[in-house]
Parts: structure tokens; C-alpha cells; sequence
């Protein structure tokens, strides 16, 4: 049985990461260690999609990354399973299942592994990763288990897509930024070199587009050049 008013403080610590920065590495390896701890498990690690490829994330124990490696290495096992399929996969005892996923079973015997279960991380209808729950000893995967994993697996994607979703955001507007700069510094180029050489405006952005196309060179900084440095195209 998990430990639910552990389960409730796990939930409300990843409620206010939410509203805290956005830095995916560290939590999805505080998901990993409080997945592991709720369900009393021996470890767990998380794997995301990249080009419908499952590339390992972060695990709890260097005998999970282990296991996440062989599974990223040969795509098969029983929590690309659960991407593939979009709903869990639970093995009781992996080791007992060569014919199926001959690789993974022959890590979970040399490492000690063996219950195993994949928690599919969705995004609306489509899986974007797996919650990968890991146990020594043979395990019978309740449905509690399942719920709880779900849950958590569930908030971890959630912290993902809203930490995506503002480094985009962050990204355009830095560049929509830049853009505004370029813009100001090329309009005030353009009202000195006008006024120095007693032409119009337009004359003026001529001249110093043929300055930056003779001598290779960006736009941006041939106007600042003109603002900053007092060149004079």
C-alpha cells in the first residue's frame, strides 16, 4: 500500500515547481525519486520521445539507467511498449519473458531486475513518453500502482509541455526583441547618413545597404557602426 499523505505532499511540492522556473532535468529526476518512494519501488527512470525514437531522460540508480539504455539502444521492451501501444505495460517478472524482449530480459537478469511497468505520458491523445517503474522482486502491479504512477506521470507532463511552451515563448520573443532593435538602429543609420549628406531617407538606407553588401557585412551592424562608431557610408 503507498503511502498516501506521502503521495499528497509529492503532488503539492510538484504544484509549486509549476509555478516556479522552468528546469526540466531536475524534475523529471524528483518525479523518478518520488515515483520510487510513493510505491516503495527499487527504482524508476523517465524516457521521452524524439522523433518517435524513446531517448532516456533521468532514472533513480545506475542499474535503471542501465536498463533505460538497452532499452533506448534496441527500442524494445516493455515501456516502448507502453509508447507504442499508448497504454500500460506491466511484466510481473521480466526476466521470465526472453522470447518477447530478449535484450531487455537478459539486463534485467545480469542487473537484478524484475518487475517491471510502463506508465504512457500523454499530451491530449498521443504519447510524448513513459514513466518506467522498476522492482527487484517479482510484482504484481496493483491497480493502485497504476493510479498513483499515472498521476504522477500525468503532473511530469504537464511541468514538461508548460516548460516548452515558455521557452518558446521566451525564444520569440528575444527574437521579436531583436528584430525591434535591428530596426530602430537601421531607422536611426538612416536619419544620420541622410542628414550628413543632404539626401532623403531612402537614399540614405540605399547607401548603406551597398555599404554592408561591398564590404560583407550585416546590416544591423554597419547601422550601428553609423550610430555608435560615426562611420559615415
Amino acid at each position: 500500500m503507498f503511502d498516501q499523505a506521502f503521495f499528497l505532499r509529492t503532488l503539492s511540492e510538484f504544484a509549486r515547481a509549476l509555478r516556479a522556473g522552468y528546469d526540466l532535468e531536475p524534475v523529471l529526476a524528483e518525479l523518478t525519486a518520488s515515483a520510487t518512494a510513493v510505491l516503495g519501488l527499487s527504482g524508476s527512470g523517465v524516457t521521452w520521445a524524439d522523433n518517435g525514437r524513446l531517448r532516456f531522460i533521468s532514472a533513480v540508480g545506475s542499474r535503471f539507467e542501465e536498463m533505460e539504455r538497452v532499452q533506448e539502444q534496441h527500442q524494445t521492451g516493455p515501456c516502448q511498449k507502453a509508447y507504442d501501444i499508448d497504454d500500460v505495460v506491466t511484466s510481473p517478472d521480466v526476466r521470465e519473458v526472453p522470447d518477447q524482449w530478449p535484450e531487455y530480459a537478459a539486463a534485467a537478469r545480469r542487473l537484478g531486475v524484475a518487475g517491471v511497468a510502463g506508465i504512457p505520458m500523454r499530451l491530449g491523445d498521443r504519447p510524448v513518453g513513459v514513466l518506467n517503474l522498476y522492482d527487484d522482486k517479482p510484482r504484481d502491479w496493483s491497480f493502485d500502482d497504476l493510479a498513483v504512477a499515472g498521476v504522477l506521470a500525468d503532473v511530469a507532463t504537464g511541468y514538461v509541455m508548460n516548460a516548452a511552451a515558455l521557452r518558446q515563448e521566451q525564444q520569440t520573443t528575444q527574437q521579436l526583441q531583436h528584430a525591434l532593435d535591428s530596426r530602430v538602429v537601421i531607422e536611426q543609420a538612416k536619419g544620420i547618413i541622410a542628414n550628413h549628406h543632404g539626401i532623403t531617407v531612402d537614399e540614405a538606407y540605399q547607401r548603406i545597404r551597398r555599404h554592408a553588401r561591398n564590404h560583407n557585412a550585416n546590416l544591423r551592424v554597419v547601422a550601428e557602426a553609423i550610430v555608435r562608431l560615426g562611420l559615415r557610408a
